[in-house]
């Protein structure tokens, strides 16, 4: 019997924090700004933060739970260790869904900017970064690591411009100007949320990275304290400079922003920032869904022919062609706002059970090693889990009705397939 290929551990604290900024600085403030600066206002900034929260108190959680399990197979192993199989499959099944849906939808992200520049289709275009993309992962973690940390120099340098424009502007505008109160502010912060996912992939690393135990929370947590202050600060230079009527009716308002201050060379710059910008938001969300999908065949949840590591490149090179298929098909989907909301829908619902399972595995594991806990316990008791699992609630009631309503059919088919698995499974296991 042959040797399992393992995965290659090339990955160091820099390489896990700037490939986790990069995803999380994606396309979600580049595309979403003005989509939510019409709900909120001038206020866009405060959406920003409150969104923030979310990402702080789960991030804590992945965190404890990585530092425990560092496995690729992440909320699948975290959910199975405290609730069981069946939630463990939903879970896994929601993830890599909204990595694939996440990886499409900024794929048309990618064309539009593509389109502006270069007149090319936006389906074509993004097909062929999706395509291209898949070679990348598949020719090695390294690699794909390396192209995450220019784009991420790029992307962060392109923020970094957006709050250098607005500084002579600081203080023009009415920073709590609400047009639609609290609640166009609190919607506007569940929308934005799409702009931290990302910081969840980051864990799915733990089997390519030295020392995973201590690696993998000290780069998560990094990188969602340098998103936090990146995004609001480019959110309060944002409304200084265009106010948040210009603001939301850009379909690329950075862009924009730059060709009123600039001119034309500035439009062209900042487009060109925003490629790499949604280039490696989709690598990371690729990344992260292949690894999911790997880490559960490898349980033997999903079939194991999603396991196979490639014997030279040592990638796991089925998944990828799987996620990358899967994305190709969600290509075809909707407007970016809609299809952002299903996809913060699956996550606000597995951020709840992550949560709950670094709450439940204090009382029914309370002996096991955890190399990170999270601060702030009352005996056993993680407080901060607990406010996550409230913000997330809370996110889940400011979405639309068709969201929830597409939300809650997808979970009821994770549901419906993991019944399906179980009996196959117990079937095998009687004969």
């Amino acid at each position: 019997m042959s040797q399992k290929v393992a995965l290659k551990r090339e990955l160091g604290l820099l390489e896990v924090t700037l490939s986790g900024v990069g995803i999380i600085l994606g396309a979600g403030i580049y595309a979403l700004i003005g989509k939510a600066a019409a709900l909120s206002g001038n206020s866009v900034w405060l959406s920003f933060g409150l969104a923030s929260l979310i990402a702080v108190f789960t991030g804590l959680g992945y965190a404890e739970l990585s530092s425990m399990f560092p496995k690729a197979s992440a909320e699948y192993e975290y959910t199975s260790n405290a609730f069981g199989k069946r939630l463990a499959f939903i879970i896994g099944w929601l993830i890599i869904l909204s990595g694939a849906i996440g990886a499409s939808t900024v794929a048309l992200g990618f064309g539009g900017y593509f389109k502006g520049l270069f007149n090319v289709p936006i389906i074509v275009s993004a097909l062929i970064l999706i395509i291209a993309l898949s070679f990348l992962l598949f020719r090695g973690i390294k690699e794909s690591a390396w192209f995450a940390i220019i784009s991420t120099l790029v992307e962060s340098a392109g923020l970094i411009l957006i709050i250098l424009i607005g500084i002579p502007y600081l203080g023009k505008v009415d920073y709590f100007e609400m047009p639609q109160g609290l609640t166009g502010v609190f919607q506007a912060s569940a929308l934005v949320f799409f702009a931290y996912t990302g910081f969840e992939s980051i864990v799915k690393l733990s089997e390519e990275t030295k020392n995973p135990e201590k690696t993998i929370p000290r780069g998560l947590i990094i990188a969602i304290a340098i998103s936090i202050v990146l995004y609001v600060l480019v959110a309060i230079s944002a409304v200084s400079v265009m106010g948040w009527e210009k603001l939301s009716a850009s379909d690329a308002p950075f862009a924009e922003l730059a060709f009123d201050t600039f001119g034309s060379d500035a439009f062209i710059l900042l487009s060109m920032i925003a490629l790499f910008a949604t280039a490696n938001t989709v690598l990371m969300f690729m990344l992260g869904a292949s690894r999911i999908m790997y880490g559960m065949a490898d349980s033997y949840i999903l079939p194991g022919v999603l396991a196979s590591v490639h014997s030279s490149r040592r990638t796991p090179w089925i998944a990828i062609g799987v996620t990358s298929v899967l994305s190709i098909l969600f290509v075809f989907a909707g407007d970016i706002a809609f299809v952002a909301n299903v996809a913060n829908f699956t996550l606000f619902v597995t951020f709840i059970v992550i949560n709950a399972a670094v709450i439940l595995l204090r009382y029914k594991e309370p002996q096991m090693k955890r190399p990170f806990r999270i601060p702030l316990t009352i005996g056993k008791f993680p407080v901060l889990a607990l406010f996550g699992i409230l913000f997330c609630m809370f996110m889940l009631l400011q979405l639309e009705w068709k969201v929830l309503l597409v939300g809650i059919a997808l979970v009821a088919l994770g549901g419906f397939l993991s019944f399906v698995d179980m009996n196959k499974k117990r079937t095998a296991d009687e004969h």
